[in-house]
């Protein structure tokens, strides 16, 4: 599956979208611009993940938001879902697109110049690069690149770029300077006290960071 766009990628957190619910957030991100929209939870097993992925996967009915599912490929095909995400300690890009097929979306994290060249491009769709800042979403992550070494990954691979770690509306523009394909966000809108507008702050900014780059 080729037609996407990483323009504005939500990643949904279970504890930040507590308050507002997964699916409420979800909802109220795609009618605010979100382009796509992946579930995450560390802590939920695959009949979970399956579960909250078939609601959002119908809450996203008739919306041009993807559906991708994080680590978990065996819910991903359950789903039906649009695509799936792997992290270099999850399953390898390659085992996960022989278990989704060619028409699943498949996104590689990558961290460093050399893995982003390793990726496989006739495997992996696009690349989720960070952290570009420092998150509290995932207190375990590798080191901060900046957009230097955002940048530099964008060098180092042929496939397009989603930048993810700490970013909010603001660094949109230096994102796409460093030739970022989009920004994946997690705080900026999760639990923020209306997520359709803090996606449609969002999305006004990558579309003038666009635009500033043409």
């Amino acid at each position: 599956m080729n037609n996407f766009d990483l323009s504005l990628y939500l990643v949904l957190d279970p504890m930040l979208c507590a308050g507002i619910g997964m699916v409420e957030t979800a909802q109220a991100a795609a009618a605010g611009g979100a382009t796509m929209i992946q579930l995450r939870d560390k802590l939920a097993d695959t009949r979970a993940m399956i579960e909250m992925g078939r609601t959002l996967k119908r809450a996203l009915a008739g919306t041009r938001t993807l559906l991708i599912i994080n680590d978990d490929v065996e819910a991903a095909r359950a789903v039906e879902a649009d695509g799936v995400h792997v992290g270099q300690s999850d399953m390898a890009a390659r085992a996960a697109r022989q278990r989704v097929g060619n028409r699943m979306i498949l996104g590689v994290s990558v961290e460093t110049i050399d893995r982003a060249r390793a990726v496989d491009t006739s495997i992996a769709s696009y690349v989720g690069a960070g952290p570009v800042f420092a998150t509290q979403t995932k207190p375990d992550h590798e080191p901060p690149i900046g957009f230097d070494g955002l940048r530099k990954i964008v060098e180092a691979s042929a496939l397009p770029i989603v930048a993810i770690g700490g970013l909010k509306a603001e660094h949109a523009e230096g994102c796409f300077a460093a030739g970022a394909h989009g920004l994946a966000v997690v705080s900026a809108i999760c639990g923020t006290p209306d997520p359709e507008a803090a996606t449609r702050d969002l999305a006004r900014a990558i579309a003038a960071a666009k635009e500033k780059r043409r």
